[in-house]
């Protein structure tokens, strides 16, 4: 079985290898669009819950997946991303939050298996954001790679005055699933309060 069949989402095909992801003005709603400008995916989180939970659509709003904490108000925890169609969990994103580097680790939900890295830029950048007044101001730049940390992709923050923009590349899919990719930007930002 291909890597992409076994974590395949239904519903949703992402075929870009690049996407501008794009936050809504005054809250946590995202979307996700491809070379063309159309929208492949929006998400937002949903407020006043005591877990925090994702639920994403496609461009013509028919529910794909969910991404669910696994704690209570979790800055530092799992998040499963469950197919809507299914209930399945597909991957789990596991933030291993520090004040020194942003880790989120793309897993597989029954072994634990680590399938994609996504790091912050580093150390002095991380804590500059996390610490200096107005540090929200530094753009954010995250590497993504394979468990034998080959390069994969990166998101790149982009300067916009009222709401966060990120391009998201995926430079070889072979050895990691988009999807999970593409939603694991929109939570980044969300949680991580950026």
């Amino acid at each position: 079985m291909a890597l992409q069949d076994r974590y395949d989402i239904s519903g949703i095909a992402l075929a870009d290898d690049t996407y501008t992801v794009i936050q809504g003005v005054f809250r946590n709603k995202y979307k996700a669009v491809d070379a063309a400008g159309q929208t492949v995916l929006r998400g937002k989180q949903e407020l006043f819950k005591l877990k925090e939970k994702f639920p994403f659509v496609d461009g013509d709003g028919t529910e794909v997946f969910t991404v669910t904490a696994s704690g209570i108000i979790d800055i530092a925890g799992d998040y499963v991303l469950s197919d809507a169609a299914t209930d399945e969990p597909v991957v789990i994103l596991d933030n291993d939050f520090s004040l020194l580097q942003d880790t989120w680790t793309i897993r597989d939900p029954d072994t634990r298996e680590a399938l994609a890295e996504i790091d912050s830029r580093g150390a002095g950048v991380t804590l500059a954001r996390n610490l200096l007044p107005f540090g929200e101001l530094i753009l954010h730049k995250y590497e993504i790679t394979d468990p034998q940390g080959g390069h994969v992709g990166s998101i790149d923050g982009q300067f916009t005055l009222l709401k966060d923009t990120y391009e998201v590349t995926i430079d070889d899919a072979s050895r990691v699933p988009k999807e999970p990719i593409l939603a694991a930007a929109m939570v980044i930002d969300a949680i991580q309060g950026n």
